[in-house]
């Protein structure tokens, strides 16, 4: 019987597992060296706020595994020989393999800087990291000053778990405005004010220069590069990003560059190895898409698209219009299609721009400004409907179209007060002086 490995126990390695058991019976192994069972690793921070615990993080019961016929395996793979087909283990077992599919993920991003090993470092990636945070930031006695470093999604969860816990937040972001890199102008700019607003010591335009280190090995305080400016602090997260997990594939046959290299059809360049997830790296990008994609959505979709290859059903990842969510405080955000941000606009991409005067709500709409057609939209506070706006995309419809069928998307319950009507009147207001 066919025996496929799948090293990582996130959501594209597990997504890939439940495929293949859906379409044969091969045997499937399932390795890990973090937990025991499969987690959300998206739902750490309500575990640390205290609105779930961690046993329910697990969308799946325990008995799910055996049930179905898939088997776990707590441990560190520490070398791949693809000529064997075996995997090789720190505690020093081996397992063989006939299709391997690596899917270990992310790392939090270390750029060197000193001290960043210390004690109460850490980055917010595993359940190791929750279970250090608990260590190091339980309280604002424990930790009378946290600091963060770095503007991302990761971050901004980071920044808000701690407040959440009354303990006091410097954060510090490299660029001018909150996630401006990603977001245009507008938006980043409200989301700054958003952060100020919930009492967290923003510091833009600042960088990292060094930890420095009590004498017990333990984080005391940050120098900023900039000004030089000491933060006693208790407790350091380094949230600059995530990079693929593949240290362990360095020495192997498998070619990697920042990620392990892959096809359009999620194989590398060994036989019967493939990776998907935030590890896999596209040879050639698809789109405006980046070549890795360090996302939940698209770590599910190629665990789908591997399992239908590995079962015979050659397939392709096609994925199809870009999507992502996420929340800021008490704003979710949500983004269909693209909207670059102003340092990295294409020039035919114009923004309509509408927010609420409550600073809490507002939505950013790109189309071509030769053609009129649809590129993207980012909403912030509203919520859309994920289906309206991807067939919108596909049909290529042009602005003007989706500013005045706006009601269709709008996912609020219906006791909601909607803004359709405030957005339109502002774009028929751009519009007649543009």
């Amino acid at each position: 019987m066919e025996h496929v490995v799948i090293i990582g126990n996130g959501i594209s390695g597990v997504t890939a597992a439940r495929h293949i058991r859906k379409l044969s019976n091969k045997k499937i192994t399932i390795i890990s060296a973090e937990t025991d069972y499969f987690f959300s690793r998206t739902a750490l921070m309500y575990v640390y706020m205290g609105h779930m615990k961690f046993e329910n993080t697990k969308p799946y019961e325990d008995w799910f595994w055996e049930k179905n016929n898939i088997n776990l395996k707590k441990g560190y793979v520490q070398t791949v020989d693809t000529k064997n087909k075996a995997l090789h283990f720190a505690e020093g077992d081996t397992l063989n393999y006939d299709k391997l599919i690596i899917a270990t993920g992310s790392k939090p991003n270390k750029f060197g800087w000193k001290g960043q090993d210390l004690k109460g470092v850490q980055g917010l990636y595993s359940k190791q990291d929750l279970d250090n945070l608990e260590i190091h930031a339980p309280n604002n006695k424990v930790c009378k000053r946290a600091v963060i470093v770095g503007g991302g999604l990761i971050g901004i969860e980071l920044a808000e778990m701690l407040n959440s816990r009354n303990i006091p937040v410097t954060f510090l972001v490299r660029e001018s405005s909150f996630w401006n890199n990603v977001l245009p102008d507008s938006d980043s700019e409200m989301i700054s004010q958003h952060i100020k607003d919930h009492h967290i010591d923003l510091r833009l335009s600042s960088n990292l220069k060094e930890i420095v280190s009590d004498e017990n090995g333990k984080a005391t305080l940050v120098i900023i590069e900039e000004t030089g400016e000491e933060i006693v602090c208790d407790f350091v997260g380094l949230t600059a990003g995530v990079a693929p997990n593949i240290d362990f594939i360095k020495e192997s046959d498998i070619e990697t560059n920042k990620g392990v290299l892959v096809n359009r059809f999620l194989e590398t360049n060994m036989p019967d190895v493939y990776a998907i997830g935030d590890c896999a790296e596209q040879h050639e990008t698809i789109g405006h898409r980046k070549p890795i994609e360090a996302v939940w959505y698209t770590g599910r979709m190629m665990g789908e698209v591997v399992a239908q290859t590995i079962c015979g059903n050659k397939m392709p990842y096609k994925p199809s219009h870009w999507f992502n969510s996420a929340k800021f405080f008490d704003i979710e955000y949500q983004t269909y299609g693209w909207v670059h941000s102003n340092r990295n606009k294409p020039e035919y991409e114009t923004h309509f721009h509408w927010k609420h005067n409550d600073n809490t709500k507002c939505i950013t709409i790109a189309f071509n400004t030769n053609t009129n057609e649809f590129l993207g939209i980012n909403t912030f506070g509203i919520r859309m409907r994920h289906e309206v706006f991807d067939r919108w995309l596909t049909e290529k419809r042009e602005v003007d179209y989706v500013i005045n069928h706006l009601r269709e998307a709008n996912f609020d319950p219906e006791f909601y007060r909607s803004f359709e009507a405030d957005i339109q009147k502002a774009y028929k207001n751009k519009m007649a002086t543009a």
